[in-house]
């Protein structure tokens, strides 16, 4: 089993840590989008990351690489299977997918990949606009709908965990704080999400990786 992309992506590292709680193992290759790898290119003919193969059947997106696997390797089951908690923990994947990660793409590419990757200069006007205009209600969601269990859905890990709090490291990377007092819930959330071996071995390499 092979994953292709950086886990800097929140999509590879949502696809890495949802192997990582299936109990199964893939070789990750850090690769940046648009490579020119054969293999990658296989897997994913627009060369977005993250690209997967599994014995001869390669595939590319983090929604269709995480769907092959809990129908493949159903055990445990992260995708729920009641159409209340399934429909749930899509709408999370979605929130993260759609509304969090392109913050992801204004904070993180413009204060930490651009010139800290690519030795150029980043948008900071956008990033602080983000973080100050956007986050603050999408934090507030979050903080709102947090069950007191820990987890969004079925009070145990899932793809809605995995999901949500992926983007999170690239805001923590990115110098983007939680404050506790106004955001308890979110906090203890991350924080213990975060500190579950499907994410923290990736995090410790990805602030190695940026030298923080």
């Amino acid at each position: 089993m092979l994953l292709l992309g950086s886990s800097l992506s929140p999509f590879v590292r949502k696809t890495s840590a949802f192997i990582l709680e299936k109990g199964l193992n893939a070789e990750v290759r850090p690769l940046r989008p648009g490579d020119t790898d054969p293999v990658f290119r296989a897997a994913s003919p627009l060369g977005k990351i993250p690209g997967f193969k599994d014995g001869d059947f390669a595939i590319s997106d983090s929604t269709a690489i995480i769907t092959y696997l809990d129908v493949k390797y159903p055990l445990p089951n992260l995708i729920p299977t009641s159409a209340e908690a399934r429909a749930r923990t899509i709408w999370f994947e979605e929130f993260a997918d759609t509304v969090l990660n392109p913050c992801v793409g204004k904070i993180f590419m413009n204060r930490v990949v651009m010139p800290k990757l690519m030795g150029m200069a980043g948008d900071q006007a956008a990033a602080d606009a983000c973080e100050a205009d956007e986050l603050p209600g999408y934090f507030a969601y979050l903080e709102g709908v947090l069950p007191p269990s820990g987890f969004l859905i079925e009070d145990r890990v899932t793809l809605a965990d995995l999901a949500v709090a992926s983007p999170f490291v690239n805001f923590a990377h990115a110098g983007v704080a939680i404050d506790t007092a106004t955001y308890p819930n979110l906090a203890r959330y991350l924080a213990s999400i975060h500190g579950r071996a499907s994410f923290a071995g990736m995090i410790a390499a990805e602030k190695a990786m940026l030298g923080g």
